[in-house]
Formats: structure tokens, sequence, C-alpha cells
């Protein structure tokens, strides 16, 4: 038996999961690091200290799984994606702390880029919405923000990365400055297109090239492991940012198929096949992966609230105990009695893309109870997803019957049965939830052939939990028509300059 290290370097936690060949997990050890919140609306995290978690997690896991060193085959790297971190190349030292992917510090500089009409270009060339999301306007930021760090960057003496990169420079005791195209098209700066860096895009933001990384295909050969890690050179074969990793996890290899995983936000993808779809309804069009040099693209929707609003029913509200306590009181309901719920703490994601929306709570009554804000909570994650799902089947033309589910809250059958009422169609979860570690172990698994193909991948497919639709029609459509008219009272209440007008 062989076995496959998977690294899932996540954005509050790091874990090391040890896979057989056939994909079922032997071993985990995860543990949190801190973030820091040095004002609001900005995220940073220690680069240093998601290295040695990593790796001491890797260490545990294998010492858990008592196996042979010799039988571990690949290792495979899968990373909260956009987050950004700048080191010297000689030392690894970070210039900076690591800008995470939530941080809107440099919303102002994306502002400026839309006024000044580079939306559509930008579009064109990235697949993505100019938003300070992603990893372009925060590289910006350090370079500005570091005395000297521009001379510095144009001589080549320094480095920029996603977490991935930083992960890879360490594990190759600093051997390799490189990324696969599923991170790459996540910093604004990857014409998906073409398959390169955009120098123009470079040039407007003034980045000097010399700091990004090389991009390889998904499962290259990435290089060894420093043998004084785990106590001999392990193959890195195979890298993808978090929400790819799960779309390659729950086997979504063809076109049309979707997948949702519901973590501290959801992230739905579709698998668009080999030829980019850009969206006219607030989609984001990423590459999912680069195999065996051949591109499949994914239209992508980001939901910036789905386990974060149940931990603030827990943590603020003080309304459930433990987050699996949502699941009880939802179904201890007939239904939400009038309430509906917009949790946009942080705004509105796809295919909103409304950053002064808040979260918004209507249809208050006497007889609200605290069970019916719970369920109205988690309606919410569906509905948010519906909407997503809405629009990829509007750009792409696509019509499905079936959703692949995974991530932590995908442990509320509330919630996903709801979601199957809301889409109707089934809601397929599967048996591991780990979706995104199990993706960076079959793509590391392809790199060192220890998997023929995807065909291959297929025939491990587990036992999974089906959820059917089973709500009638004109009750769903009646709870989307009162939600979308939520969503405009939220875009209303956060902007603070219009209201609706009255009939």
């Amino acid at each position: 038996m062989k076995y496959i290290l998977a690294l899932d370097a996540g954005t509050t936690s790091n874990r090391a999961i040890l896979f057989d060949q056939l994909g079922n997990i032997h071993s985990v050890a995860q543990k949190e690091f801190q973030q820091f919140f040095p004002h609001p609306g900005w995220v940073e995290q220690n680069p240093k200290e998601i290295v040695s978690t990593t790796l001491a997690m890797a260490v545990e896991a294998i010492v858990q799984g008592n196996i042979p060193r010799e039988s571990i085959a690949a290792i495979g790297i899968t990373n909260q994606r956009e987050t950004t971190i700048v080191w010297d190349r000689k030392t690894g030292e970070p210039i900076y702390n690591a800008i995470v992917w939530q941080c809107r510090r440099t919303a102002d500089q994306a502002e400026e880029l839309k006024k000044k009409g580079y939306t559509n270009a930008i579009r064109e060339k990235t697949g993505l919405v100019i938003d300070a999301y992603f990893s372009a306007t925060k590289i910006k930021y350090i370079l500005d923000a570091v005395p000297g760090s521009y001379e510095r960057a144009k001589k080549g003496e320094l480095a920029f990365g996603t977490v991935d990169s930083y992960l890879l420079y360490h594990l190759t005791g600093g051997k390799v400055h490189a990324t696969d195209p599923s991170n790459a098209c996540r910093t604004m700066l990857y014409n998906i297109v073409e398959e390169k860096w955009d120098e123009e895009i470079l040039e407007l933001l003034d980045i000097p090239k010399e700091i990004l990384p090389e991009v390889k295909d998904s499962n290259a050969l990435f290089g060894e492991s420093d043998p004084q890690l785990f106590g001999r050179s392990i193959p890195i074969s195979g890298i993808l940012g978090d929400q790819q990793a799960a779309l390659f996890g729950q086997m979504c290899f063809d076109k049309g198929e979707v997948k949702n995983t519901y973590g501290t936000g959801a992230f739905v993808l579709m698998n668009t096949g080999g030829e980019p779809i850009f969206s006219q309804h607030g989609l984001l069009t990423s590459i999912a992966w680069k195999l065996k040099g051949e591109i499949s693209y994914a239209l992508e929707g980001s939901i910036f609230t789905c386990g974060s609003a149940i931990s603030w029913l827990k943590n603020e509200m003080n309304f459930i105990e433990k987050p699996e306590d949502s699941e009880k009181m939802a179904q201890s309901v007939e239904d939400t009695n009038g309430v509906f719920f917009v949790p946009a703490f942080t705004g509105l994601g796809t295919p909103y893309w409304d950053s002064n929306a808040r979260g918004t709570l209507l249809g208050l009554s006497n007889g609200t109870k605290k069970e019916h804000i719970v369920r109205a909570t988690l309606e919410s994650i569906a509905l948010m997803s519906y909407d997503v799902i809405h629009a990829m089947e509007l750009d792409s033309g696509i019509e499905h019957s079936l959703l692949k589910v995974d991530g932590g809250v995908a442990k509320n059958e509330f919630l996903l049965e709801f979601q199957a009422n809301i889409l109707q169609e089934e809601v397929q979860r599967s048996k591991t939830l780990e979706s995104t570690a199990l993706g960076a172990c079959f793509m590391a698994g392809l790199g060192v052939g220890l998997y023929k193909d995807t065909e291959e991948i297929k025939k491990m497919c587990e036992d999974n939990t089906i959820f059917t639709p089973n709500m009638d029609l004109s009750t769903r459509n009646e709870i989307l028509s009162r939600w979308h008219n939520a969503i405009k009272t939220a875009s209303y209440f956060g902007d603070g300059t219009k209201l609706p007008e009255e009939d």
C-alpha cells in the first residue's frame, strides 16, 4: 500500500492528512494558527507560523500513521488562495505579514482601478472582477509599505507567492519558487487565455515581474522535500488552490459538474471544460487545473458568509452552544415564521458584489423566536447558493441535476435538505467531507503515476448520501421572491444614501 501526504493550508488552521492510495484517510493532524486584525477590515497572518504549523502537522500525521517513510509516494498541497506573502529569496524571511484574502485594506485601490475604466480589460484577461479580494493590490500594498522593497524586487532579491508557493519554497529548502495555474489565476495578474503573467497589468500596478513564481502544471513534479524534514526526500507532485482542489476531490472532472463547499464562506464551482466562459452575471472565471498539459476552466461564485454566520449565532447571539445545535433548532419549527436574514456582515459576494450591503434581519413579529432566526440563517446559506448556481446556468447554458457538496457545514442535514428543495434537484454529500485534501491527494497521485488517469480515480467513488427535493413549487417560488426582496433591502440599508421608492 502506498500513501500520499496532503497538506491542507487553510485560512484558520493547517492540516496534514495521510491518505492511502484508495483515497481513505489513514491519519490526520490539525492545528489552528493566529490571526491578526490591526484595523477594522484588515486581516494578517504570520507566514513563519503558517510554515511551522504545516510542517509540524505533517510530521504528526506521519507518526500517527505509523507507516514506513518509503511508502509515502508523494506530497500534495492545497491552500487558502489569494493570501499574499513577499519574502527574501535567500533567507525565506517574509518582509511583511501575510495579507489574507479576507483583508479589505486595498479596497480604495481597487475602486480607483474601476474608476479609471480597467474593469472590462482585467476581466477579459484574468476572468476576475477588480476587487481587494485578489492578490494584485495586496502585493502593491506590501511593496509600497516596506521601504526599499521595490528596488529589491526589481533586482530579483524578493519573491512573491500565495501560500502554496511559500510552503513549496520551505519544503524544498529554498530551491523552488513555483505555483500552479489554479493559484496563479487568483492573483489578478495572470492571463488565463494566454496562460502567462500579464505584462500590461503588471505595468499598470507597477509590480516587478522578477518577484513572480514559475507556473507549472497542477500535477507537475515541483521538486522534492528536504530530506531533513521527513527522514527522506518525497516528491511534491500536486498543487491546487483549495476550491479547485475540492472540485477535483468531488470528482467533477466533466463539463457541467458542480460542487459547493460549505466552510467559513461557501464556494460554488462549475467545471466548464476546455474553454473559459466570461460571466455576464457576476461570476468569476478561474482555471480549475492544468493536467497533463490540458487546461480545465471553471465558473466560480464566492459566498462570503456561511459557517461564519453559524459562529455568529453561537458567539455573538448566544442562540446555540455549539454549531451542530443549529440543525435541531431549525427542525424544531415548521418554518421561519416570515423571518428572512441576509448575513452580509462583510458585504455580499457573487452574484451581487455589493461591498456596502450589511447584515439585515427582516419579518420580525411578536411571535418570532430564536429558533426562527436560526432557521432563517441556515436557509440564507442555501438561498445565496441558489443565486450563484442560477447565475452559472445562465452564463453556461448548462442545466444540471445534481449538486455535490462538502465542507464542515455540510454535516448539517437540515441545510442540505433545504438546499435540495430550493434548487429542485438532488444534493449529494460525499462520505469524505475532506474533499479539498482529497483533491490534492488525487492530483499528487497523478503526478507520480500512482493513478493512470481520472477514470481510475472515479472507480474509487465511495457511498454518498443523497438529499432529494420534497417542497412544492409554489412554496419554493414564494420563498425565493421574498428572499430577493430581502437582498435588495440589505443593499439599500448598507448604502445609507438611498431607500426603496414607494409605489
